[in-house]
């Protein structure tokens, strides 16, 4: 491919599958040495959820019917993959799940600075190696402070809420897309591919379309 290839990729910080996807095909990506340009896109989980959130482990059985066995076997194999990825995932019994809707706005507005993406690995790692309240408009300003934007600004942007409706727009934007599930990531704004796929099938998807013609 003579141009980058863009990647859209919708996802929620609350979504440890959004997580390992996208390392796996940021190995990928590097192996093939596939150059790129990489678009991150607001999802909710869990819109619905209060302020107060809800423990993970109960939410995963309640939401998905999983056995408890079941919630524990998921997070130990995401663990698993997570040490291959370099992701530090803490999962504890106290751990929540919260509304991103303030993160996504965060997010936005980073984007407006170039810098989305960091933001985006940083509230990554707030929540599933620090176990931090993503959903505290105090701890979102912190976190951005953190890998240098202005905490100030950050907190007026969430106090304001001016991104809100241009967020609720992105969200609308793919719905109509027909994506209910996250990761979803659209390769060269045409092939979208859902789930964490693996290194390997990333792999051979780069392939591919470093062969179809543009």
């Amino acid at each position: 491919m003579s141009n980058p290839l863009r990647i859209d990729i919708v996802s929620d910080v609350m979504c440890p599958w959004c997580i390992i996807g996208y390392r796996q095909l940021a190995q990928a990506l590097a192996d093939t040495g596939t150059a790129h340009d990489i678009h991150w896109h607001p999802f909710e989980l869990n819109p619905e959820m209060p302020p107060e959130g809800q423990n993970m482990r109960e939410h995963i059985i309640e939401k998905y019917g999983a056995t408890p066995a079941q919630s524990a076997q998921n997070r130990a194999q995401m663990t698993a993959l997570g040490k291959d990825l370099d992701i530090d995932f803490r999962f504890t019994e106290d751990m929540r799940m919260h509304n991103t809707f303030n993160a996504h706005q965060l997010l936005h507005w980073a984007d407006t600075l170039d810098r989305k993406h960091d933001l985006k690995m940083a509230l990554f790692s707030a929540h599933f190696t620090d176990g931090r309240n993503l959903s505290n408009p105090a701890v979102l300003a912190d976190v951005a402070g953190e890998i240098g934007l202005n905490r100030d600004t950050a907190a007026a942007v969430l106090e304001d809420q001016r991104f809100a409706s241009a967020v609720r727009e992105a969200q609308g934007f793919w719905s109509e897309q027909g994506i209910r599930g996250v990761p979803a990531m659209v390769f060269d704004r045409q092939h979208l591919v859902t789930g964490a796929q693996g290194v390997e099938n990333y792999t051979n998807i780069l392939k591919q379309l470093a062969k179809t013609p543009a």
